[in-house]
């Protein structure tokens, strides 16, 4: 695919950290450079500076050619800001819990038009952990070379900037906090939006199920027509490098760290335009202005239940006698065994 003649996901992110400079903490965490073209990787956080604060950190564009993960980031972040001005319970929510947003991981692959960075490394692949088991031909993860697609970069190498730059940001932002969630926007195929969470590399259950059960559960009550498949990243396929397992398995001894990969479903825009295949961004992105904007209308809800859950944990946190009936009803929902 060429190269974008402009890099509108990149002006307009610009824009907002401008005009929400009153009122957010920004930082350019590493650069990349594409064909002379020199971009930062900016992360923006608001709310709450208490160390032991919850917080919550929304994630796009690690994907380059799925540009709707980074506008639906990049449309929440426009949302809080303009909140800002009459919603008071935005701010008493923003007294007790942080935000971080980093909506373009990869702007050289997305400037680009490829789902790799720059060298060729797919983002997504390249954690240093390997699955424990099959993984699919390829799209699991190869090191055959950056010339074929899912490629995690050389054996033994360093992890790219990009991937690094992403995991110094959970490690300084996140893990550090008793509790914090991270949401990871993408799109794929599928006729269903999903939400995925660790692990990736194993079929074993993570140590945290019953919790995310419980937040599955809680999701549900509070919009009982959401429409998305729930589930460990595992029941879909096995991968090596999975950055969201690697960060996962890095949160200290205590802390609880829940991090969700939001799949849009692009069968679902496809379906209704079919000429979209023909189209390696439409694969992956909706073309029609009105679908565009019903994407980024619908997944509103669940930054904003997020927010609400991380300013009271205590209300909600599973203890005891709790977490032990949520973790079997985890296993039995999720069919998974224990460990």
């Amino acid at each position: 695919m060429h190269p974008r003649a402009d890099f509108p996901e990149y002006d307009q992110l610009l824009t907002l950290l401008d005009a929400g400079g009153h009122v957010l903490d920004t930082q350019v965490v590493c650069e990349t450079t594409v064909q002379s073209h020199r971009f930062g990787l900016h992360v923006a956080t608001l709310g709450s500076r208490d160390p032991g604060a919850p917080a919550i950190g929304i994630f796009g564009g690690i994907h380059g050619l799925e540009r709707i993960g980074t506008q639906l980031v990049l449309d929440y972040l426009r949302s809080v800001l303009s909140r800002l001005a009459w919603d008071e319970l935005l701010h008493r929510e923003l007294q007790s819990v942080r935000l971080v947003f980093m909506p373009i991981v990869n702007p050289g692959g997305m400037w680009a038009g490829t789902r790799a960075n720059p060298n060729g490394v797919d983002l997504m692949r390249n954690g240093p952990q390997d699955a424990d088991a099959r993984v699919p031909f390829l799209a699991g993860g190869q090191r055959i070379g950056a010339w074929l697609p899912w490629y995690r970069g050389a054996a033994g190498a360093p992890m790219e900037a990009e991937s690094s730059a992403l995991l110094r940001v959970v490690r300084q932002e996140l893990l550090p906090r008793p509790l914090s969630f991270a949401v990871d926007c993408h799109s794929g195929y599928g006729w269903r939006d999903s939400i995925w969470f660790p692990y990736a590399r194993t079929r074993r259950p993570m140590p945290h199920l019953a919790e995310m059960y419980l937040l599955k559960t809680l999701f549900e009550q509070a919009h009982p027509h959401h429409g998305y498949t729930f589930e460990p990243q595992s029941h879909q396929y096995l991968l090596h490098g999975d950055l969201w397992d690697h960060a996962y398995d890095l949160a200290p001894r205590g802390n609880l760290f829940l991090p969700m990969t939001l799949e849009l479903g692009s069968w679902l825009w496809i379906k209704k335009n079919p000429r979209q295949l023909f189209s390696r961004e439409g694969i992956f992105n909706p073309i029609k202005a009105h679908r565009t904007a019903r994407v980024l209308r619908r997944h509103v809800s669940l930054f904003d239940f997020l927010g609400r859950i991380a300013f009271a944990p205590e209300r909600w946190l599973p203890r005891g006698a709790q977490r032990d009936e949520l973790l079997q009803q985890a296993r039995a929902h999720w069919h998974t065994e224990p460990p």
